[in-house]
């Protein structure tokens, strides 16, 4: 089974981070909480507490299969923290597989991972994505080589398959779904592509 790591900060968007924390436990892989601060307990947007079993300045990412980042606005607070970002520049740099939702691509633009790449968000950092270098499209659930994103908790489901599919077969599918960004996002993405 593999070994994977899921980044905590405060303002996190609850069902982002113990949805597929206990899938993947379910499922027999073994599940490490990083934050910056081991020990501490980080609060959700909705109120829940998680405590943050290693610190994310003893982390060594190579140690792990897979990295997965929540949304809410704690990818702006993990942005904030040298050792959060080193994780996420060296999995990038490493080929290791992420996963992020809603907010969680935020993390990702501070790496090159999004570069040239077709990926989703939550709409509103969909700037700092094409900034990023990222392809965004309004997708359910998207994956493009080591790279998993999906928009919101709603997509929950076909970000989970997708995260299962490569940690079981090593062939993760995106699922496209119904477009929900408002129209003036796709025309922002529409003047990036032109």
């Amino acid at each position: 089974m593999a070994r994977i790591a899921i980044l905590v900060e405060k303002i996190y968007e609850d069902l982002e981070l113990q949805y597929p924390k206990y899938r993947l436990k379910e499922a027999g892989h073994q599940v490490d909480v990083i934050g910056p601060k081991a020990g501490e307990t980080y609060v959700g947007k909705h109120g829940y507490p998680q405590k943050a079993e290693i610190s994310a300045s003893d982390v060594r990412i190579q140690d792990y299969q897979l990295l997965v980042i929540p949304g809410g606005t704690s990818p702006d607070h993990m942005r904030r923290d040298e050792h959060m970002v080193r994780i996420a520049r060296e999995a990038d740099r490493a080929g290791i597989p992420m996963a992020a939702i809603c907010h969680g691509p935020w993390l990702m633009c501070s790496t090159s991972a999004l570069k040239g790449r077709r990926c989703t968000s939550y709409m509103s950092i969909v700037h700092d994505v094409l900034n990023a270098g990222g392809k965004w499209v309004d997708e359910a659930c998207v994956v493009d080589g080591p790279i998993i994103t999906a928009r919101t908790p709603d997509d929950l489901p076909a970000f989970m398959t997708a995260i299962l599919s490569l940690l079981e077969k090593g062939q993760p599918q995106g699922t496209v779904g119904k477009p929900i960004a408002p129209e003036w996002v796709h025309r922002l993405v529409s003047e990036y592509k032109s």
